[in-house]
C-alpha cells in the first residue's frame, strides 16, 4: 500500500478562504482548493482523483510521530485527521479559542497520500 499513488504532475491543495496568520471566529468553515486533480470518494480507485484530509493542531505531515513513514501509511481518523472520504470539499469545525494550526493532505482510495505527496503548507489561524 505504500504511497503507491501517483500523483498528477502540479497538483496542489491549498486553503481556498483562509490564510496563514488570520484571525477567525467558531465555528470556522474551511473550503479546499485543489488543481491539477478531481476529487473522489474513499474507496474509489481512478485515475488522477484523491480526497481531502484536514490535520489540526499537529505537527506538519511528516514530522509526526511516524516521521517520513507517515508519507506511506493510511491517515488516521481522529480529533486531529479529519477524513472527506465522501469527496467533501468544505468543512464547518469548533474551534477553541487560541492558535491553531491547519494543513490539508489529498489521500488515494485507501487514504495513503499520493507519490509525491500532496500537501498544503500549514496555517495558524487564531479563533477569537
Amino acid at each position: 500500500m505504500a504511497a503507491e499513488t501517483p500523483a498528477p504532475e502540479g497538483a496542489a491543495v491549498y486553503f481556498a478562504n483562509l490564510e496563514d496568520g488570520m484571525t477567525v471566529s467558531s465555528p470556522l468553515t474551511i473550503v479546499f482548493g485543489l488543481s491539477g486533480m478531481g476529487v473522489a470518494p474513499a474507496g474509489v480507485e481512478m485515475e488522477m482523483t484523491g480526497h481531502h484530509h484536514l490535520l489540526i493542531d499537529r505537527p506538519p505531515l511528516g514530522e509526526g510521530q511516524f516521521g517520513a513513514e507517515e508519507f506511506e501509511l493510511a491517515l488516521p481518523n481522529d480529533e486531529n485527521h479529519r477524513h472527506f472520504g465522501g469527496g467533501q470539499t468544505e468543512v464547518t469545525v469548533e474551534l477553541v479559542p487560541g492558535d491553531h494550526t491547519l494543513q490539508l493532505v489529498v489521500g488515494d482510495h485507501n487514504h495513503v497520500p499520493h507519490n509525491p505527496p500532496i500537501v498544503s503548507d500549514v496555517i495558524t489561524v487564531t479563533v477569537e
